[in-house]
């Protein structure tokens, strides 16, 4: 009788135990919603293509939120930890969603947005906030967060989200730099990320402009390129939300080529029509490294084990 190789066996094994251990990276996600207010939020198909796309990360930022007295966050925030419990996967992938959330701000009565940061309560801790103060900078001043997660490989870092004003783009994004600066100092922490829609291209950004953002200057990564679309309209592809991360330390601690456009049309089989129904613009994301080399032991992970365990010994 022949003895068969369990080598093949274990290979497969092994792969499929390195995609459970990616499944467990941590995912940071913004997503600029394009006026997102209680007639949107009422649509129910709209609203459940969001969940969809929150639900993937540990921290999303939300832009473009018109919610004056806190109703849509509080009834996005029990739809999303409804969603999350009733969902047909192992009980161990279930979480508890939270959020914190900036004052309204913009140009106009009928278009004070909010900035929203929805987050797992069992990978994240926001540990601090910050609202930016100064006075004639931005139309929609940077909201920041602190986060802290046992998680990640960088067990601390700062979120800064900015929603830019489009016909002052460049000085906005420019003057991030001392946004920068205010928020390391708070918090003693020089790993920092900004993220949001910055119109950072097309008529809003040229190139002879980076001369004079002080971001594309310093120790600044872009981590969304300026090729990379964001947005829905395949006529006109701008490079408008990105991603930018301060220093060696948080550079390092991404995954190589992680960031990223969501086209959760694609993903999700919807029509055109739907997609634009929630936002004119795709998320953007990133994925922070596992604090631990090894795979985790979960549930799952000892099946893995057992079967291969088992598999060998009849061999």
């Amino acid at each position: 009788m022949r003895c068969r190789s369990p080598l093949p066996l274990f290979l497969s094994l092994f792969c499929l135990a390195v995609c459970v251990s990616g499944a467990t990276d941590f995912r940071i996600c913004a997503f600029s919603l394009q006026k997102f207010d209680s007639v949107k939020a009422a649509e129910a198909r709209t609203m459940h293509t969001l969940l969809k796309v929150v639900s993937r990360c540990d921290i999303c930022l939300l832009q473009e939120v018109i919610d004056p007295d806190g109703k849509i966050l509080q009834k996005l925030l029990a739809s999303l930890n409804r969603y999350s419990a009733n969902r047909e996967i192992d009980r161990y992938d279930e979480y508890t969603y939270k959020a914190v959330s900036s004052k309204s701000m913009g140009d106009s009565s009928d278009n004070m947005q909010k900035y929203v940061f929805i987050y797992r309560e069992e990978t994240v801790n926001v540990t601090g906030t910050f609202q930016y103060e100064k006075k004639n900078s931005f139309v929609r001043a940077p909201y920041a967060v602190q986060v802290q997660s046992k998680k990640t490989a960088l067990k601390q870092f700062s979120l800064v989200s900015l929603h830019a004003e489009g016909k002052q783009a460049v000085s906005e994004m420019d003057r991030l730099y001392d946004v920068f600066e205010d928020v390391s100092k708070k918090w003693n922490d020089t790993n920092v990320m900004f993220l949001g829609d910055f119109h950072a291209g097309c008529a809003h950004m040229s190139k002879k402009d980076k001369k004079k953002i002080r971001l594309f200057k310093s120790k600044f990564s872009w981590l969304i390129g300026d090729k990379v679309d964001t947005t829905v309209n395949e006529d006109y592809p701008c490079p408008y939300d990105r991603m930018v991360v301060h220093g060696s330390k948080f550079l390092k601690a991404i995954h190589p080529y992680s960031a990223k456009v969501f086209n959760y049309g694609k993903e999700l089989k919807l029509s055109r029509t739907k997609v634009l129904a929630l936002s004119d613009h795709f998320p953007i994301e990133v994925r922070l490294k596992s604090h631990a080399p090894f795979l985790p032991t979960t549930p799952i992970m000892m099946m893995l084990l057992l079967t291969v365990q088992s598999a060998l010994s009849i061999l």
